[in-house]
């Protein structure tokens, strides 16, 4: 899959923290069971690379990624550890020259025009919008819509039940990406159940 089939595979990418490798393959199950298939396992925890690596290996249905990736090192390691994409909050120079080498699909970030721009001349056209609702939101993809209508976006930051469906509704919007169906108290205390709701509920939301 490249990077517009796999942000048009879901209305909504959870952003994934994972604290205890035990919680990973039946969280991924329950996301996957509520019809979200798309899992993006954030590397903010010294279990990131492992969980990833466990759900790549026994939820066969999921499509697993990456995010909060910063250095070519981190690329590397998701990728070994068998992530089928990545995700950035920004990009750097280095961190370009190592997606180029690679084969994985990719969704840079970006908070401005002239990133999107820069990421275009690079081969980029589907960016993530990071932190969105701060940058501008809806009102800032509307602006570059026009002068940048080749390019496609996964808003993420800020974007919550309230909003989704304002980003949804815009042309160069694919899908957003957020963390509320991942109630940290339900992950706690592993009441699948529930976070397999709440994810079936985000795509009704979405979609």
């Amino acid at each position: 899959m490249n990077s517009l089939e796999i942000l048009n595979a879901t209305p909504v990418m959870p952003v994934i923290v994972i604290d205890r490798l035990e919680d990973a393959v039946p969280l991924a199950e329950a996301l996957v069971s509520g019809g979200i298939r798309v899992l993006e396992v954030t590397l903010r925890s010294p279990v990131a690379l492992d969980a990833i690596r466990e759900i790549a290996q026994h939820v066969p249905d999921a499509i697993v990624g990456v995010g909060s990736v910063r250095t070519p090192q981190d690329w590397h390691d998701a990728i070994a550890a068998g992530a089928q994409f990545g995700v950035s909050p920004g990009t750097s120079t280095a961190l370009i020259e190592a997606i180029a080498a690679s084969d994985v699909p990719f969704i840079p970030g970006v908070a401005t025009p002239s990133e999107a721009m820069e990421l275009s001349a690079h081969g980029f056209d589907v960016l993530k919008l990071f932190p969105a609702t701060v940058v501008g939101g809806t009102a800032l993809l509307k602006a570059i819509s026009g002068p940048l209508s080749h390019l496609k976006f996964c808003p993420t930051g800020g974007v919550n039940p309230n909003n989704a469906k304002e980003f949804l509704a815009l042309d160069n919007v694919l899908c957003v990406g957020g963390s509320w169906m991942l109630d940290s108290e339900l992950i706690a205390t592993r009441n699948w159940e529930a976070i397999r709701q709440a994810a079936s509920d985000a795509v009704t939301l979405c979609s």
